[in-house]
């Protein structure tokens, strides 16, 4: 005989209604209004401006410290009289890396430790799907023994890591003086794409703002 079938009022009883069943949000770091990364995962950043979210993303982190993988053949690293407006400069421990195939592999033990709240990685291309199943495992290791942490890999050109949580870009849209950038959320498990327009908020208390604009594509 086939075993029954389990009844509807087996889930009331566990304090669920039926229907009720649906994904709760994930533990996420709020980065800006619109942009919040899921703990735990591995996320990527692209665009012009990509740098510039990743410190926010930095800046955005409670505990510290932040470590910052780049490849050594990049002169192009990080001001700290530039950043100091939006994180401490002695938060961001940089490891520079001397092989490519090096990079990825720094990236994931040092998710895997959990000894950071944030990874960040600077990579001269967007990695394949293996490697991002490796960190995002790693990311839940290390969440597992410290605390919340997450990994974030910066990109150049479109981006296109394989396996992201989520991507996200920033573009400089300055005009007339005042400071303005395009953050787009071009993929999220789950959130649509999306666009708005970042500005500086009028105090501490809110140093950013968001307004909507017509998505991408």
């Amino acid at each position: 005989m086939y075993p029954a079938p389990m009844a509807i009022h087996d889930l009331t009883t566990a304090g669920l209604r039926p229907g009720s069943l649906q994904a709760q949000p994930r533990p996420g770091l709020t980065v800006l209004p619109q942009m919040r990364l899921a703990y735990r995962r591995v996320h990527e950043v692209t665009g012009l401006a990509r740098r510039f979210l990743a410190v926010l993303t930095a800046a955005a982190t409670e505990r510290g410290p932040v470590l910052w993988i780049r490849p050594d053949w990049d002169r192009e690293g990080l001001n700290p009289d530039g950043i100091a407006a939006h994180i401490n400069p002695a938060r961001l421990l940089t490891v520079h890396v001397r092989r490519a195939q090096d990079l990825l592999w720094c990236t994931e033990e040092a998710l895997r430790s959990g000894a950071a709240a944030l990874v960040v990685a600077e990579l001269p291309e967007p990695p394949a799907l293996t490697p991002v199943r490796r960190l995002h495992l790693a990311a839940e290791q290390g969440s597992a023994r410290e605390g919340a942490t997450l990994g974030l890999l910066v990109t150049p050109g479109t981006g296109g890591a394989a396996g992201v949580e989520s991507r996200w870009s920033l573009a400089p849209r300055h005009r007339g003086g005042r400071a303005a950038w395009e953050l787009t959320r071009l993929r999220d498990r789950t959130a649509p794409p999306a666009a708005w327009t970042l500005r500086r908020g009028p105090s501490r208390d809110t140093p950013w703002i968001t307004d909507a604009t017509p998505g991408p594509g």
